[in-house]
């Protein structure tokens, strides 16, 4: 069970973050950012599962700029708010917030991010503008193939779903492609399925997708 604090952008803006920290010392830091349903029950037990696995984890209110305080849940009239809420956030402005977040998770050590939906492409955005990172794993980042001709600066893993129809097939091959020393793995899912909330989770990709995403952060994250 963690606790949220409060964090501070570069240009003075104030957000929430919820913070889950391990039992003993972190061996690094993972920044979680959100799907378009705000720092919700998922993103927070997802923060609370890499704090079990040994880092600190913190996950930015990137909406708080919007509208603060967003947690909602899946049915299609939050989703529609979701997708408002998105579209009223202006990149630039969710990395000065992640931005902040990252110093804030260096005192623990090294840092990684990870992002879920709409998190995925700001985990992708973050690992060619964000300073301080030493790895990205986006998950099913929705306009990443939009968005290919970002140079990440940190390794990055990526994870897609083959029936996902927010991002068909051609765009991870443009992504591939543009990116080959990526790690890109493609997975017999839909959107969102990492999600144990959503109807669209597969627990066999979720787990797999997870596994490697520990292995990675193992790798360039964690003291050893």
């Amino acid at each position: 069970m963690g606790t949220t604090i409060t964090l501070t952008a570069a240009d003075g803006h104030k957000f929430s973050c919820y913070k889950a920290e391990p039992s003993g010392k972190p061996k690094g830091a993972i920044v979680v950012i959100q799907e378009i349903f705000g720092v919700n029950d998922h993103i927070r037990k997802t923060a609370d599962l890499y704090a079990s696995e040994g880092y600190l984890a913190l996950a930015p209110a990137v909406f708080d700029r919007v509208k603060p305080g967003v947690d909602i849940g899946y049915t299609m009239p939050e989703m529609q708010q979701g997708v408002g809420l998105k579209a009223a956030t202006k990149i630039d402005d969710a990395l000065q917030d992640i931005q902040a977040t990252v110093d804030e998770a260096g005192k623990a050590g090294k840092v990684g991010i990870v992002g879920y939906c709409f998190g995925g492409l700001l985990a992708w955005y973050s690992s060619a503008r964000v300073k301080g990172l030493a790895a990205a794993v986006p998950y099913y980042g929705g306009g990443i193939p939009d968005v290919v001709n970002e140079q990440p600066k940190v390794p990055v893993m990526m994870h897609f779903g083959e029936k996902d129809s927010y991002i068909p097939m051609e765009g991870v091959e443009k992504v591939k492609a543009k990116h080959p020393t990526a790690q890109v793995f493609v997975y017999p899912a839909d959107h969102g399925f990492n999600c144990d909330q959503r109807g669209a989770y597969e627990a066999n990709s979720a787990k797999e997708a997870r596994q490697r995403t520990l292995d990675f952060f193992k790798q360039h994250v964690a003291e050893q």
